[in-house]
């Protein structure tokens, strides 16, 4: 390892459920990252352990495609609840407006599966000098998708679950077994949802979050 590739990275977080990638994704970045800082996830509930579990986290390297996860929620959730650290979407869906969006909502990178190797590690030296790294040439944000940003920017972690659980069709009853809390703290945290998302009811935001989903992107 020469001295232009002295490790950048103490820990690096790879969220990605096939193992071949994130392999290729380790390769591509080997003598970046230190020895013993690499933590790897397959799922939605793996990468929220992870993120509450490592007190120090340099970098994350996220598919959007997980167990677990909607579309972009799970770069929503690492905005809400670790806006320090940098994040680079490393996804097959690179669709312009898919792009776009995980730049609009807070990515500081994206790099296409069908990329070179070399594309990753230049976006990670980057990403990791303080810039950003989207290699395509990028449209003007959309206005919807900046207040649909700055709404979820505004829901703490406990708020976005109990949306993401809304958004499941599940009831305050349900939300509030499944998280451990008091029916009447979901109810609260509910009502805080919809005022921050502008929304009228549980339907419009759960409908508003549903836009997070890739597939109904790629119908658009």
């Amino acid at each position: 390892m020469s001295a232009g590739d002295a490790p950048l990275l103490s820990t690096v977080l790879v969220a990605d459920d096939h193992p071949m990638f994130r392999a290729a994704m380790l390769h591509a970045i080997a003598g970046l990252v230190a020895e013993g800082g690499v933590v790897e996830v397959a799922s939605q509930s793996a990468l929220e352990a992870a993120v509450a579990a490592a007190p120090r986290i340099d970098l994350v390297l996220l598919d959007l495609t997980m167990p677990g996860a909607l579309g972009f929620s799970s770069l929503m959730r690492l905005r809400s609840e670790r806006p320090e650290v940098p994040l680079i979407v490393v996804s097959s869906n690179d669709h312009p407006r898919t792009v776009r969006r995980a730049q609009q909502f807070g990515a500081a990178g994206f790099v296409s599966k069908a990329a070179p190797a070399q594309a990753l590690r230049e976006a990670v030296r980057a990403v990791m000098a303080g810039g950003t790294w989207f290699a395509l040439d990028q449209a003007e944000g959309s206005e919807q998708d900046a207040r649909l940003a700055a709404g979820l920017a505004q829901l703490t972690p406990q708020q976005f679950r109990v949306l993401m659980l809304l958004a499941e069709g599940l009831l305050n009853k349900q939300i509030a077994a499944e998280l451990g809390l008091a029916e009447n703290t979901v109810k609260i945290h509910v009502t805080a949802i919809l005022a921050k998302l502008q929304c009228r009811s549980r339907t419009q935001a759960a409908v508003l979050l549903k836009t997070l989903d890739l597939e109904e992107l790629q119908r658009d």
